[in-house]
Formats: C-alpha cells, sequence, structure tokens
C-alpha cells in the first residue's frame, strides 16, 4: 500500500470506524460482533479498491458491512439447522470435533451452492434435504403446493449438479 492509499485508509479508519460500530451494534445488539464485523469491513476496503476513491464512505461501508451481515446470519442459521436436526435424532451422537467441523464446512458448501437459488427454492431444498421432511409437510408449511415443492426441489438439484461438474 503506497502513502496515500495508507494515509486514506487511516483517515478513512479514525473517521468512520466508531460511526461503523454503532450502526453494527444497533442491527447486531452485541458490541463484540460489532467490532468483529466493522473489523472485517475495512479489511474488505484494504483489499478492494483505492481508498481514495471512495466518495461516499458511510454508504460504502454500510454496504460491506450490510454484505457481511446477511453471510454472517446465513453462517449461523445453517449452523443452527444442522445443531438442530442433531438435538432431534434419538441417539446420542459423540462427534469429534474434526467431524463436526467437516459437517460444517460441508454445510457451507452447499449453502454457497444454493446461494445462485431463490430464497423459496433454497428454503424447500433445505427442509426436504435437511430437515428430512416430505414434500408433501414442506408444501403445508411454506403453503404451496406438492407440484411447487417438486419444481423447486429440482432447479435446486439440477442447480447444484451442474455446480459439481464445473
Amino acid at each position: 500500500m503506497s502513502g496515500p492509499d495508507h494515509s486514506a485508509l487511516h483517515l478513512l479508519y479514525s473517521e468512520h470506524n466508531g460511526w461503523l460500530k454503532g450502526w453494527l451494534r444497533a442491527r447486531l445488539g452485541n458490541a463484540s460482533d460489532a467490532a468483529d464485523l466493522a473489523q472485517d469491513t475495512f479489511l474488505r476496503v484494504l483489499s478492494a479498491r483505492d481508498v481514495q476513491a471512495i466518495r461516499e464512505p458511510r454508504t460504502y461501508l454500510s454496504a460491506i458491512a450490510r454484505a457481511l451481515m446477511i453471510d454472517k446470519f446465513r453462517r449461523q442459521a445453517v449452523e443452527q439447522a444442522y445443531l438442530d436436526v442433531l438435538a432431534l435424532r434419538p441417539e446420542p451422537m459423540d462427534i469429534s470435533p474434526e467431524t463436526r467441523l467437516l459437517i460444517l464446512e460441508t454445510l457451507m458448501a452447499v449453502d454457497a451452492m444454493l446461494d445462485g437459488l431463490g430464497e423459496r427454492t433454497r428454503r424447500i431444498f433445505l427442509a426436504v434435504q435437511l430437515e428430512g421432511l416430505s414434500y408433501v409437510a414442506t408444501g403445508e408449511r411454506l403453503g404451496v403446493s406438492v407440484t411447487t415443492v417438486k419444481k423447486h426441489m429440482i432447479r435446486a438439484m439440477t442447480h447444484c449438479l451442474l455446480l459439481m461438474d464445473d
């Protein structure tokens, strides 16, 4: 990083870090997570572009932070869904930390694959594949027909298969 870029980043950080942490804290309800995401936001700025070219710093920072929050919430939702399914299993599961990490990484990869799908398709796929719901139960839960569930499952499976071929 050159001298002017370093100075611009330092100025951006010193002028907007406090505001960004407050903005994140209001949305997350947690100062620790807000500080972590603010730090991640500035790391993203550092690697993304010429800091001096940023014309609307708060708009730019909040857009990056919002995307990072969405990623965080999505990861938490996938992890929680896994833990919920695990909690419903009748037999005790003694999973090693390595196996648990492997499972979570696999779920994150599946989540990344589903990222290109619409929200309804993703919810239907997760209900059927992760929670083990039938097409009928999934349709009832989401207020759609079994035909709609089938259509979205075909779309999700085709999308995943195409990504796996790449």
